[in-house]
């Protein structure tokens, strides 16, 4: 397709059966003549590329033989598309909302300065009772990489995500570099995503402790690369306390493992901090900082009690 106006941006490893269940949610999607869809198979071993091309092949599709990793899989996936709209899901991702492209394409219309659209989201095994929200749209600090779209006008004008991060963290680095530009990102939850993950179960699953990791280290690295100096050393001592108060006091073996272990790897990058590139001014990190959180998971009880 050599005009889309929107491109749906997939990234996977290693989880067919997710996939197939997203692809079949998105069929209706696929089908419209305005809708380009790019996957990246980031390495898998379980048959992925073969059967999109067998059963999708409307689908661009295209692999690592060796693992990338899903920041640089994201930048590939960002340089490849044409469309004007990009939509970013998880390959465990799909819209419970109807009219998506047509809400996504309206929204941007009637605001001009949005280039991001941070989506409401779900997170569990099974669909909400009720995808009903008070919530209201409004401008925020960041986004979340299972569901959010950008304008790709606003993608273009900021640096490509940090490879070097390997995991985590380059949404924020990408709302901080924003803040730097004239875009905005917007909360929209009336495009409801749901992201079918058990989160509970997660905290035993084999790649926890790296998760943590990386979590951590990524926000550290954000610190010390975008922040105000003299801000980023109170943000660093102040995240480091918490951590040790939390977590390592209480004796909490593994999550001090993973805090000793993202020290190390801070301490590994930090000639990287040397450069002014992607620092904020404090004027920008101080209108960046009055923004509202970005609302990660949405709860249906508590919206209702709002």
């Amino acid at each position: 397709m050599s005009n889309p106006i929107f491109s749906i941006l997939i990234t996977t490893k290693n989880r067919l059966e997710d996939l197939k269940v997203t692809l079949d949610f998105l069929q209706e999607i696929l089908e419209q003549n305005t809708v380009e869809c790019i996957i990246c198979d980031d390495g898998s071993t379980d048959g992925t590329y073969d059967y999109i091309v067998s059963n999708y092949p409307e689908i661009v599709v295209f692999k690592h033989n060796n693992s990338k990793g899903l920041i640089t899989s994201r930048n590939e996936l960002l340089a490849m598309t044409k469309a004007q709209y990009a939509i970013s899901l998880d390959d465990d991702a799909h819209f419970l909302t109807n009219n998506v492209l047509t809400d996504i394409q309206s929204y941007f219309q009637e605001h001009k300065h949005c280039g991001v659209m941070a989506l409401r989201v779900f997170w569990g095994k099974g669909a909400p009772a009720s995808t009903h929200t008070s919530q209201q749209q409004k401008q925020v600090n960041g986004f979340v990489g299972c569901a959010h779209v950008w304008r790709m006008k606003a993608w273009r004008a900021i640096p490509n995500y940090l490879e070097w991060f390997q995991f985590y963290g380059e949404e924020q680095f990408a709302a901080l570099q924003l803040a730097k530009t004239p875009w905005q990102i917007h909360y929209v939850p009336s495009i409801l995503v749901h992201h079918r993950v058990d989160m509970k179960a997660r905290k035993y699953n084999s790649d926890y402790l790296l998760r943590q990791r990386q979590s951590l280290r990524s926000g550290w690295y954000l610190y010390f690369l975008c922040m105000p100096k003299g801000v980023a050393f109170k943000l660093f001592a102040s995240s480091l306390w918490s951590q040790i108060k939390r977590k390592v006091l209480k004796g909490n073996f593994q999550a001090t493992k993973a805090i000793i272990l993202a020290f190390f790897d801070l301490i590994k990058h930090s000639p990287k901090f040397f450069s002014e590139k992607y620092r904020l001014t404090i004027k920008e990190y101080d209108d960046f900082s009055k923004l509202p959180v970005v609302p990660i998971y949405w709860d249906i009880e508590i919206d209702a009690n709002e």
